[in-house]
């Protein structure tokens, strides 16, 4: 589906930090659907992201504790606002963290429960160098990607997912302390097999989408090639081919079964936390972690862009898109690419880039602002 599906589109206008890693205070206001971040290294660009990247359920693109997100020599809190655009209408949307470590969400300065609360207004979406590494590295960094695959088009899936990784450590430490008493393994067993099999169905679907939208538009001489996606798991496999309650009651079944295998793994070895994202160079049918780090770099871009339209044809909201030090790993022809494929999202896109000339195709186009210690200044 493309961006013409689209209904809406969050536009930021204004961002306001206070004490937030670098910046003691700042406050930017902007009218572009592009805005393009650049400065020397360490100038503070991925901070701003990562400001930004907060309004979505999770820990940021970092994945850093909320205290490190804290200024050094500030008071110990936070705070962060933005002042976001959608359908002519505007709001106003804070999140930060007091000195007491309390974390506090506002929408126009009423509090709010959680930063799923903020999904009405921004879905949000990153790629960062980190990242660089996915189809190579362990299970556990894809896993966390598709759960932010999953996350973007359903804000409830990371409390669910939360839920399910306290559940595991309940029974892991029941097994450890060798608990006598069947009932209380009984009880963690039956919320295990609910909340693994309500995660498992939503990662299941998310790919199932996403798989049908790479198929619907592949074109084997893009820049950024399409994927070939699926998950490898016992639990999303039977989703398949049974209703999801004899899944949940063979699940249950299982875990009772292998109460002694996990207490000498000392972990819990089957269900949706043991799963994995295969994905393969779709143009070359090779798996992903096999090709070059080029190809790595422009097959993850391609899922991304992908991810994206998934986000706007689900929601009908076109995401706001956060790509920290991207444009550099493409050669001058894939970075004009992308630009246009940023640009036909809809939606608004964020980067960073240390050298200027890197956003030159976007001049007229986009906004740019240069990134020194403390202070974001448009030029």
């Amino acid at each position: 589906m493309t961006a013409a599906a689209i209904r809406s589109a969050a536009r930021i206008r204004r961002v306001t930090l206070n004490d937030f890693r670098s910046y003691a205070s700042l406050d930017c206001r902007f009218e572009s659907a592009m805005i393009a971040l650049f400065g020397e290294n360490g100038a503070g660009k991925t901070n701003l992201l990562e400001a930004l990247s907060l309004f979505s359920p999770g820990r940021g693109l970092r994945r850093a504790e909320l205290a490190e997100c804290a200024r050094r020599g500030g008071a110990g809190g936070f705070a962060v606002s933005i002042e976001v655009e959608m359908d002519g209408a505007a709001a106003q949307l804070g999140h930060g963290l007091t000195p007491s470590g309390e974390r506090l969400f506002r929408i126009d300065r009423a509090p709010a429960t959680s930063a799923r609360a903020f999904a009405d207004h921004l879905r949000a979406l990153w790629l960062t160098p980190a990242m660089d590494g996915l189809f190579s590295g362990p299970a556990g960094e894809r896993r966390r990607f598709l759960d932010r695959l999953a996350l973007g088009v359903d804000a409830e899936h990371g409390a669910r997912a939360n839920r399910l990784e306290r559940a595991l450590r309940n029974r892991n430490r029941l097994l450890e302390e060798g608990v006598a008493d069947r009932r209380w393994l009984d009880a963690a067993e039956r919320e295990i097999a609910a909340l693994g099999v309500a995660v498992a169905a939503a990662r299941r679907e998310t790919v199932s989408r996403l798989a049908a939208l790479i198929a619907a538009g592949r074109d084997d001489a893009s820049p950024f090639p399409w994927a070939d996606v699926e998950i490898e798991g016992e639990l999303e496999q039977r989703l398949a081919l049974e209703p999801a309650l004899a899944v949940e009651e063979w699940y249950r079944r299982e875990l009772a079964a292998s109460r002694c295998r996990d207490a000498a793994a000392g972990r819990t070895l089957i269900g949706p936390q043991a799963s994995d994202l295969a994905v393969r160079h779709g143009p070359k049918n090779e798996a992903a972690r096999a090709c070059s780090t080029g190809e790595q770099k422009a097959l993850l871009m391609g899922l991304t862009l992908a991810h994206a339209k998934l986000v706007g044809a689900m929601t009908g909201q076109a995401p706001l898109v956060l790509l920290d030090e991207v444009a550099a790993h493409f050669d001058p022809k894939r970075r004009e690419a992308l630009y246009e494929e940023l640009q036909a999202l809809g939606g608004q896109v964020w980067m960073t880039g240390a050298d200027p000339a890197l956003f030159d195709p976007l001049r007229g186009c986009a906004e740019l602002a240069l990134v020194t210690p403390g202070r974001a200044t448009l030029v």
